[in-house]
């Protein structure tokens, strides 16, 4: 059972501000873990699907589920405001119609996999565009930001 954490405690942990990519239920994403063995650190990637989001401010966490070997599904919980997050990794979008996919759980073999969304070309072009857009917009704020200081 996990408690809340506010604001504080979290920015007490250590937390920093992380630019992961956007991803959403259905999504297949790889997460970059650090893992402490002994005195030993190391990096564990841990790729999925994304099958629950629980948005809560610096309190929101991330459901993934894969199936590892001998057909044995795993999922973990993970904390978006980890300090042990190294990076995620953006794999493959899904196409699906809600926002908990906890019926993957009854499902086995082909059945467990999540249907990739597939974009034309033109839809990949405004994409792109509209990240170009945003990233000039965060420019333009940051160089604003330093002149007002």
């Amino acid at each position: 059972m996990t408690k809340r954490l506010s604001r504080e405690t979290i920015n007490q942990l250590g937390v920093k501000k992380n630019d992961f990519p956007e991803f959403k239920v259905g999504d297949t994403i790889a997460v970059s873990q650090r893992i402490k063995e002994g005195n030993k650190e190391r990096i564990q990637v841990f790729e999925g699907d994304v099958i629950a989001a629980h948005k809560k401010g610096a309190s929101s966490t991330f459901m993934m589920r894969k199936i590892a070997a001998n057909s044995i599904s795993v999922e973990r919980i993970f904390p978006y405001s980890s300090p042990l997050i190294e990076s995620i990794k953006f794999v493959r979008h899904g196409d699906v119609r809600r926002a908990k996919l906890y019926y993957m759980r009854d499902r086995i073999g082909k059945a467990a996999r999540v249907k990739e969304r597939v974009i034309t070309a033109e839809q990949r072009k405004q994409k792109a565009l509209a990240l170009k857009k945003n990233e000039q917009a965060v420019e333009v704020e940051s160089k604003q930001e330093k002149d007002n200081a």
